[in-house]
């Protein structure tokens, strides 16, 4: 296989996309859109694409189109790529974090069904295309979403794509997909965030913190890493799933809050057994 790819925003996504599916063979030429000039100039200089163009005339030069902007973004430039790939056998998919919402903006397009909807569940908390990996997707999970909304030919053709980076392909619906990262990815963020923000407004010497924190802490805030650009869209396009798991980890944090206030180790001590049990899924 070898087909000619256009990559819409050359981030961490976009630009490690671009360099495993050169590696690997799959892509034959790689034509970037990038709006963020710094951006443009390092993913110029690592290579990540043989050119850059403006989106209509890539997309007019590409088999494959893939959105890797900001989620917000994709939804905003996916009816239009739907408009110049309609009738013809071109594929538009997006990496996005949320389905829902780009579910929503594609379902009445009359070229629906060449649009296919992705989330990669690979990632690192650093961004832009500095932070492009080779083997950033390998032996990771691709979510395919609404796989019954989209052609055969467009369906076969990324799940082939998938493949082709060693990738675990997974299917549900939109709705079910975003409760679903809410639980085990949203909130990992928000809570990293938080307790960065935290640390910062307790702790002003940040001396102590480089010379205290111990791998527990550094594993836990890594995550506070990430960009905000990317991030806060996701937030609010997620917001109902979001909104539920909040007032979830309130809820146990409030639990943890009243144990060690009455002092009851039994009770805590209990906590910690039952949140033990996430061991035996990720093992």
């Amino acid at each position: 296989m070898s087909a000619n790819i256009c990559i819409v925003g050359l981030g961490l996504i976009g630009g490690s996309l671009a360099r495993s599916l050169r590696l690997n063979g799959f892509s034959g030429r790689i034509t970037g859109v990038e709006s963020n000039p710094h951006h443009c100039t390092i993913a110029m200089y690592r290579g990540l694409a043989d050119e850059f163009l403006p989106l209509d005339e890539a997309v007019d030069m590409s088999d494959i189109i893939i959105l890797c902007a900001p989620v917000d973004v994709n939804c905003q430039l996916l009816p239009h790529i739907l408009d110049l790939i309609h009738n013809t056998s071109k594929v538009v998919t997006d990496m996005g974090s949320t389905k829902s919402d780009i579910a929503a903006v594609a379902a009445s397009h009359p070229a629906r069904g060449r649009y296919v909807s992705a989330h990669p569940m690979a990632g690192t908390e650093h961004s832009g295309p500095a932070a492009a990996l080779d083997r950033l997707f390998f032996d990771k999970v691709a979510i395919i979403c609404d796989p019954g909304s989209s052609d055969t030919d467009a369906l076969e053709l990324i799940t082939a794509l998938f493949q082709s980076l060693n990738m675990h392909i997974l299917y549900m619906k939109s709705s079910d997909h975003d409760v679903h990262v809410a639980y085990v990815s949203h909130i990992s963020h928000i809570t990293s965030f938080a307790l960065a923000l935290c640390v910062l407004e307790k702790e002003k010497n940040a001396e102590n913190i480089m010379a205290l924190a111990a791998g527990g802490f550094e594993s836990t805030v890594r995550l506070s890493k990430s960009s905000g650009e990317t991030w806060a869209p996701i937030f609010l396009g997620n917001s109902g799933p979001i909104l539920e798991v909040i007032d979830t980890y309130i809820e146990k944090m409030r639990l943890f809050r009243t144990h060690i206030e009455t002092g009851n180790g039994d009770a805590l001590k209990e906590l910690m057994l039952s949140a033990n049990e996430v061991g035996q899924i990720l093992k």
